[in-house]
């Protein structure tokens, strides 16, 4: 269920940063650059939740490592596909 919220929250967090991007930039391509600077910022704290799982919750490492991958990817993915759509169109 941690994971699910984890995900969920990357996901709002990218529509801050979409909205950010459409409130600085004006236009599409402001939008496109708020998507591709969310991937490294939600980096970031998909890390921070992994270090979190490891010093704080007792897990190893390698048990938290699948969980950091499928954290981050998600939210990343579409941010990549926001970024790409909306450079496309």
């Amino acid at each position: 269920m941690h994971m699910l919220l984890v995900i969920v929250g990357g996901v709002v967090l990218l529509g801050v940063f979409a909205l950010f991007g459409k409130l600085w930039g004006g236009d599409v391509a402001g939008i496109a650059t708020a998507a591709k600077a969310f991937v490294p910022a939600w980096l970031a704290v998909a890390l921070i939740n992994m270090w979190v799982g490891v010093t704080r919750a007792g897990y190893t490492v390698a048990q938290e490592l699948p969980i950091l991958l499928i954290v981050f990817a998600v939210p990343a993915a579409l941010a990549a596909i926001f970024a790409w759509r909306l450079a496309k169109g």
